[in-house]
Parts: structure tokens; sequence; C-alpha cells
């Protein structure tokens, strides 16, 4: 009897990391290299006094992706497809360009990082580090069949532990720590408004909204599946695992925004250390005050992340691009039969690669980026509302009022963080 239940619970578990996917490493994404900086910066300037942000933004994280999502597996097309046939062109048109300058300039500061962080480990050229990083990315990204680039992409969410071991590796003061999570400190300043603004635009980017309705799209195709639309009858079981699966992604990515965020506070915040701009300068900062280990832990990260976002980041857009235009959209696609999409995929990771070399700096770069990603996220978060409410898109299967709510909601705050980071930078 105890080793049916034994065979039951391997079933069960095996069963779980089977149905995990598209949330799972749109999650994990999340935590780009240049998204760990400012998580280093947030914990190095303001200590544990922000955590509670990420109890904030996790549930509104869960919602918004689970809508993305939805849209992707329910109508069969992506975002900007679904814009495409119901919404304005000048809006589908402004929403994908701007997407695509974000993006670009986001791969311009992860690759960077990149290049840093190995360079930080064993020296060179981090700039030639970088191109290498690029295009070592474009080619897996290219001529890797999507069924083996989905298994890679799920190893690379791996690499993320390490900053979970960065916390073994120094001293948290975890009554402290744990206590922020629940009890908000805040600041009414300049820069607090500003650190709180951008844990919302690092943590609800709309290059994940693109990438994980991309993602069940693929996922329908590989296993012949058609849209619930089509067959509402599969509906409850698709849902429940989408929801599952974003879950467990979201609750992922917030855990190691943490982790990064009290090893920093611990650590850099404890010693004075305020200012740090760059995800690989947080590794090297970390060194003299919590030991070679701890640095070397932190660098790795950042390149096992970047290998896991950078391709996500370039795979949005591809995926925006050719449904802009109606074209065919697959990482299962032969480059000859989706040229649009592919070569969305090379313009957007060399454009990104080369910032550096060509003397543009990729850190001051993301703060427009950030700006972008502003402006363009709450706007995207209505119209995928509406989307997903609008019967000619999702046919019997518009989401329930209870989700519509909490959607909604996720929308309005992140159109107040927004407003709040405006009035401030105009101020």
């Amino acid at each position: 009897m105890g080793r049916e239940s034994e065979e039951h619970k391997h079933k069960r578990k095996k069963g779980f990391l089977t149905r995990l996917g598209p949330g799972l490493v749109t999650g994990a994404a999340d935590d780009d290299p240049s998204g760990i900086g400012t998580h280093s910066q947030v914990g190095a300037q303001f200590g544990y006094a922000l955590s509670w942000t990420f109890v904030l933004s996790f549930p509104l994280l869960y919602v918004i992706q689970t809508v993305a999502a939805e849209i992707g597996r329910v109508t069969g097309r992506g975002i900007a497809a679904n814009l495409r046939r119901h919404y304005p062109k000048p809006l589908l048109w402004l929403a994908v360009g701007l997407l695509l300058v974000a993006n670009v300039i986001n791969l311009g500061a992860d690759l960077s990082a990149m290049g840093a962080s190995l360079q930080l480990l064993i020296g060179g050229n981090a700039v030639f580090y970088t191109l290498v990083f690029g295009t070592f990315c474009l080619l897996l990204e290219v001529f890797v069949d999507y069924r083996h680039y989905a298994s890679i992409l799920k190893w690379f969410t791996l690499s993320l532990f390490t900053y979970i071991a960065v916390l073994f590796a120094v001293h948290v003061p975890w009554g402290e720590a744990l206590g922020s999570l629940v009890v908000p400190q805040v600041e009414w300043s300049a820069g607090y408004a500003t650190a709180f603004v951008a844990i919302l635009g690092t943590t609800i980017s709309p290059y994940l909204f693109f990438w994980q309705a991309g993602q069940e799209i693929e996922e329908e195709r590989r296993h012949h599946a058609k849209p619930l639309c089509i067959t509402p009858r599969q509906a409850d079981g698709e849902i429940s695992r989408i929801k599952e699966d974003t879950l467990t992604g979201m609750a992922f990515s917030t855990l190691i925004s943490v982790a990064i965020v009290f090893s920093t506070a611990a650590t850099l915040h404890a010693s004075g250390i305020t200012t740090i701009e760059t995800a690989a300068q947080a590794a090297e900062a970390l060194r003299p005050i919590a030991g070679p280990y701890a640095s070397l832990l932190f660098a790795i990260g950042v390149i096992g992340t970047g290998l896991l976002a950078v391709p996500v980041l370039a795979g949005s857009v591809a995926y925006a691009v050719s449904e802009l235009f109606g074209r065919p959209a697959s990482l299962d696609a032969k480059p000859n039969r989706a040229r649009t999409f592919y070569g969305a995929i090379v313009f957007t990771m060399l454009a990104g690669a080369s910032l550096q070399s060509l003397g543009i700096n990729p850190v001051r770069a993301l703060y427009w980026a950030a700006v972008i990603n502003g402006v363009l996220a709450a706007p995207l978060m209505v119209l995928m509302m509406l989307i997903v409410g609008n019967p000619r898109a999702m046919g019997k299967l518009v989401l329930s009022r209870g989700a519509r709510v909490a959607g909604w909601l996720a929308t309005l705050v992140m159109a107040a963080a927004t407003g709040i980071y405006f009035v401030f930078l105009l101020g």
C-alpha cells in the first residue's frame, strides 16, 4: 500500500512538472539582467524598505500574465494579431513600434551585463563577450526546433537558484527582512517613488505579454490542438493548466526578486554602498563584503538569466512584428518559411548586441526603455482587457466577471504608477 502511494505521488509530481511551460519560462525571464540590476539598486539604496512592493506586484503580475496566456490559447492568435483584427491599425503600429525600441535597448543592457559578468569571472574584453552571447542566443533561437528549444529554456530557469544560494552566503537579519514584506515602509520622496515605479516596470513588462501569448500558440500547434474558442469543452482543463503554470512562474520570479533585494540590502546597504547601476557591478561590490562565493554566484546568475531572457526579448518582438504584417510566427517554422519572424529576431538581437560597440551606453539607454515600457504597459493592458471581454475574439470564453475585475485593478495600479512616475519626472 505504501509503495502504491509513493508511485501515485511520483506520477502526480511528474505530471505537475510536465504541465509547466510558457508560464514558468515567462516568469523566469522576468528576472533578466537589467531587472537584477534594478533590484540590486533598490536593495542597496533602500535596504528592505521596498520589499513590500513584491507582495503587491505578485498578484498583479499573475493576473495580467494569465490574461495574456488566455488570449493566445483561446483565440489561437497573439496579442498583436488580435489588435490587428479588432482595433485601429495606428494603435497597433504604435504598440509594436514602442515594443521594438524598448526591447532592443533591454537586449543591449542584458547582453552588456552578461559580457561584464563573464569579464568579472575570467577577465578579457566585455564588448567581445557581449557579441558572443548575442550570436549564441541568436543561433539557438533560429536553428533549434521548438520542442528542444522549450526544454532548453526550462533548464535555463535553474540558473535563478543561484540567487537563493547567495542568501546562504550572506548574513540576513530574517526578522527585519520578513517583516518588511508585510509592513510597508513608505518614504514620500522622488527617489522612493521612482524606485517603486521601477519595480513595477521591471516586473510587469510588455514583452512578457507578447511572449507568453505566443508560447501558448506554439504549445497548441505542438500538440495539434485547436483554439479553445473552437473547442470550448476543453477549456476547463486548459485554463486550469494555464493558471497553475502562470502561478508557478510568477511566484518563482517574485521569490528570486525578493532574494536579490534581501542579499543586496544585507550586504551593500548595510555597508553604506547605496549606488549600483548594473548587475555586474552588484556582483563586484559583493566580493569584499560577502566573500568571493557570493560574488561568483551572483555573476553566474546574471549570465544564466541572460541566456534565458535574451531569446524571450527577441522572440516577443518577432511574434508582434509577424502578427503586425499577418505573417507566420513560429519557432517551429523553418527560417525560409517564416522570414519576417526570424528576420525580426536577427535584427533585434544584432541591434541590441551592437549598442555597446557603437559607443551607446546601454545602461543609460535602459532609462528610456523604462519610460517606453511605462508608457506602453498600461494602455496595452487596457487593450488586453478589452480583448478578453470581447465575444468576437474569445467566443463563449470571455473572461469571468471576477477575473475581469482583478485584471482592471492590475491595469489601474499600473496606470497610477506610471502617472506617479511622470509627476516626479516633470516635477
